[in-house]
């Protein structure tokens, strides 16, 4: 299990969570990968890449899961 730690905000999309965790390099890319890759949020599926992730919160991509924290 990994820690992401969300900065400057209350929290963060999954979007903007799989551009800055380097599974997609660009805001473009979000959308394909989200369609195409299996994410588990807190054990559910899901997608939407506007989907806000709090602290303590768990999202499962592949076999990388992340436990979100606040800096």
């Amino acid at each position: 299990m990994k820690t992401f730690k969300i900065k400057d905000a209350e929290f963060i999309t999954l979007g903007q969570f799989v551009k800055a965790a380097g599974f997609v390099s660009t805001g473009g890319m979000v959308k394909p990968f989200l369609e195409e890759t299996k994410i588990f949020f807190n054990g559910e599926p899901e997608n939407r890449r506007g989907k806000k992730i709090y602290p303590k919160d768990k999202v499962q991509i592949g076999k990388d899961v992340y436990i979100f924290d606040h800096d």
